[in-house]
């Protein structure tokens, strides 16, 4: 490129630069402080720097600090506690927080049931075939309530539904493996959403539901890892096909 042509008028450069974003400074606070729990340099419980003292080693105002606070806040890393002896309190992510996530994924990109019903079916055989290996004795007792709330017929649509979200969630929890319990926490949630109504799930549906979980949990309890894969498998493959056959549409979208 020739100098008359690199050049504007005046001798200037004709170079365009494009519009630079510039990170507001309760992200840069917040990017920096979630870092350093993240690593583990603020421990589980610790509590962070009170807020003039942040405002003081940050240089920033009062408003940029509460800010940032507000934002770990909301992310589930920090616990606000008020009072005397309040502040702010680290508190590393768990089962809930990544529950959390995906539910405002499912419900923000309004996913349908159908794909739901599949994720399930990737992982939740896997779960039960974890649970029968790693179980203790609290988890089965929490198999059991689930399957004793389960069978309850004096209870309506929504407790059984309930009962049926414990139990998929504690074989979950069973397999002690925290990211596929927060995966299985929300779809189990968003699946209970999708089908609180009497024309998903009828008595047969229900009865069916019992039996199955009463199988798959006997497996769980012996230590039994292919046969809870095998009756978990038939069994999240059969009630998916039940709830989808009872609705005339292929697609069911989340509220």
């Amino acid at each position: 490129m020739s100098e008359a042509n690199a050049q504007g008028r005046g001798g200037r450069s004709s170079i365009q630069l494009s519009p630079m974003k510039v990170p507001k400074a309760s992200d840069v606070l917040a990017n920096e402080l979630r870092e350093r729990i993240l690593t583990g340099e603020f421990a589980e419980g610790m509590g962070l720097p009170a807020e003039r003292d942040l405002v003081t080693q940050t240089g920033m105002s009062r408003t940029t600090v509460r800010e940032a606070l507000r934002i770990l806040e909301v992310q589930g890393l920090i616990r606000i506690k008020a009072g005397r002896t309040g502040g702010a309190f680290v508190q590393q992510p768990g089962e809930e927080a990544m529950a959390r996530t995906v539910n405002l994924l499912i419900r923000g990109r309004q996913i349908r049931l159908a794909a739901l019903l599949e994720t399930r079916e990737a992982i939740e055989p896997f779960c039960a075939q974890l649970a029968a290996g790693a179980r203790t004795d609290e988890d089965l007792a929490a198999l059991d309530a689930a399957n004793a709330a389960i069978s309850d017929d004096a209870g309506g649509l929504a407790k059984f539904l309930q009962a049926n979200v414990d139990w998929h969630v504690a074989v979950a929890r069973a397999s002690h493996n925290e990211l596929l319990s927060g995966m299985m926490t929300a779809l189990s949630r968003a699946i209970y959403t999708a089908t609180e109504d009497e024309n998903f799930v009828d008595t047969e549906v229900r009865h069916t539901t019992i039996r199955s979980h009463e199988t798959i949990t006997a497996a769980i309890r012996d230590k039994d890892g292919e046969a809870a894969v095998r009756r978990m498998k038939r069994h999240v493959h059969s009630y998916a096909q039940e709830i989808l056959k009872r609705d005339e549409r292929t697609e069911i979208e989340l509220p």
